[in-house]
C-alpha cells in the first residue's frame, strides 16, 4: 500500500509540473506575438471600419433643407398685385406681376390685362401706381407693363432649360387678393401642353408644379431656391376652379425673349422653320427605325421655308435644336420661339434610320 501511495503522489507532482511549464510557455508566446504586432490607433482608422454587429442604427443623414425664408424675403417685394379696369372704371380682372427691372418694367399674363383700359398696380409697400401697357403677346400669354418708379427691387432670370423635375420651387403671387402669398412645391414635369392658348402659333411648353396656385396668382413668379425667376405662373387644371395639384408656368427662357422683343420692338419677333409637325408614337418610331420614341415628326415642309432651304423632308424626325433635345412638339416650339427671324440654328434629325445634322439654318419670320 505504501508503494502505491508513493506512485500516486509522484504522478500528481509530475502532472502539476507539466501544467505549470505549459502555462509558462503560452505566456511567453503571447508576449512574443504582442511585441511583433503593428500599432493601431483606436481614435482613427486608416482603412474601412469593420461592420457593426447587432448595433442600433444611427439617425438617417438628411439633405439640408432649402432656405425658403431667405428666398421669400428676396422675392416677395418684387411681386405686385394688378387690377385691370374697364373704360368705365370697373374691375374686369386681377392678377399678379413680377418686376424685372429697377426702373419699373414688370411682367404679367396677357389674360390679366386683356380688354383693359387702366391698370392699377399695388406694390409690396402698399403704394398704388398706374401702369402703362407696353405690349402683349396672346400666343405666349405674356404682357409687359411700366410704372413710373425707380430703384425697385427686381428679380433676375434663371435658366429654365436647366430646371430639373423634382427640384424645389416657390410660387409667389396674390391669390384672392391676398398679397405676397408664398407657396412651395416641386417641379412635376416640363414641356406640358394643356391646350389653353388660342391660335395655331401659340406656344405651350409649361413647367408643371404642385406649388399651390389659385385665381389671382396669374402673372406671378415661379422661382428656384436661389430666388431666380424660372417661370411666370399662368394656369391650373381644376374641376372645382381652385387648386387641385396641377399648376403651370411659362418657362423663363421664353419669357425673357418675348419680353425683350416687346420692350425693343413693341411686339414679338417670331421666327419659324416652316414645317408641319406631330408627336412621335411608338408605332411611328418602329416604322421609321428610330432608337427611341422621342423627337418631332415632320409631316409637311412649306416651299421656300427655312426647313426647305436646309433640306428637310416630310418623314424626318427632329431630335434637337442647338443641342437641346426636342423630345416633343412643345419642346421644339419653345426652342424655335427663343430666336428671332434671321438668326441661325443647328438641327439634328433622323431620316431612314440614319442621324443627320444641319448647321446655320436661317430662320424666317412668321409674317414672310
Amino acid at each position: 500500500m505504501k508503494s502505491i501511495a508513493i506512485g500516486i503522489l509522484i504522478a500528481v507532482c509530475s502532472a502539476l509540473c507539466t501544467f505549470f511549464l505549459l502555462q509558462h510557455q503560452l505566456q511567453l508566446g503571447a508576449l512574443s506575438q504582442s511585441a511583433n504586432a503593428s500599432p493601431v490607433l483606436t481614435s482613427q482608422r486608416s482603412g474601412p471600419a469593420p461592420a457593426p454587429v447587432n448595433l442600433s442604427p444611427g439617425p438617417l443623414r438628411q439633405a439640408p433643407l432649402a432656405d425658403f425664408v431667405a428666398t421669400s424675403k428676396l422675392v416677395t417685394s418684387a411681386v405686385v398685385n394688378i387690377n385691370t379696369l374697364s373704360a368705365s372704371g370697373y374691375r374686369i380682372a386681377s392678377g399678379s406681376g413680377v418686376i424685372i427691372a429697377s426702373d419699373g418694367y414688370l411682367i404679367t399674363n396677357h389674360h390679366v390685362i386683356e380688354d383693359g383700359s387702366t391698370f392699377e398696380v399695388s406694390m409690396f409697400d402698399k403704394r398704388k401706381l398706374e401702369a402703362e401697357l407696353i405690349g402683349s403677346d396672346p400666343t405666349t400669354d405674356l404682357a409687359l407693363l411700366k410704372i413710373d418708379a425707380r430703384g425697385l427691387r427686381h428679380l433676375v432670370y434663371g435658366d429654365s432649360d436647366g430646371v430639373e423635375v423634382g427640384q424645389w420651387v416657390l410660387a409667389v403671387g396674390n391669390p384672392f387678393n391676398l398679397s405676397s402669398t408664398v407657396t412651395a412645391g416641386i417641379v412635376s414635369a416640363k414641356a406640358r401642353n394643356i391646350n389653353i392658348l388660342r391660335g395655331s402659333y401659340s406656344i405651350e411648353s409649361f413647367i408643371q408644379t404642385d406649388a399651390v396656385v389659385n385665381p389671382g396668382n396669374s402673372g406671378g413668379a415661379l422661382v428656384n431656391e436661389q430666388g431666380e425667376l424660372i417661370g411666370i405662373n399662368t394656369a391650373i387644371i381644376s374641376e372645382s376652379g381652385g387648386y387641385e395639384g396641377y399648376s403651370f408656368a411659362i418657362p423663363s427662357n421664353l419669357v425673357r425673349k418675348v419680353i425683350r422683343d416687346i420692350r425693343e420692338f413693341g411686339e414679338v419677333q417670331r421666327a419659324i422653320l416652316g414645317i408641319g409637325i406631330a408627336e412621335v408614337t411608338g408605332e411611328l418610331a418602329q416604322r421609321l427605325s428610330l432608337p427611341s420614341v422621342a423627337g418631332v415628326y415632320v409631316n409637311n415642309v412649306s416651299r421656300g421655308s427655312s426647313a426647305a432651304e436646309a433640306g428637310l423632308r416630310q418623314g424626318d424626325v427632329i431630335i434637337s435644336i442647338n443641342a437641346v433635345k426636342t423630345n416633343s412638339v412643345p419642346q421644339l416650339q419653345e426652342q424655335i420661339a427663343l430666336f428671332r427671324p434671321g438668326e441661325r440654328v443647328s438641327l439634328e434629325f433622323y431620316r431612314d434610320g440614319q442621324k443627320y445634322r444641319r448647321d446655320n439654318v436661317v430662320l424666317q419670320s412668321l409674317t414672310e
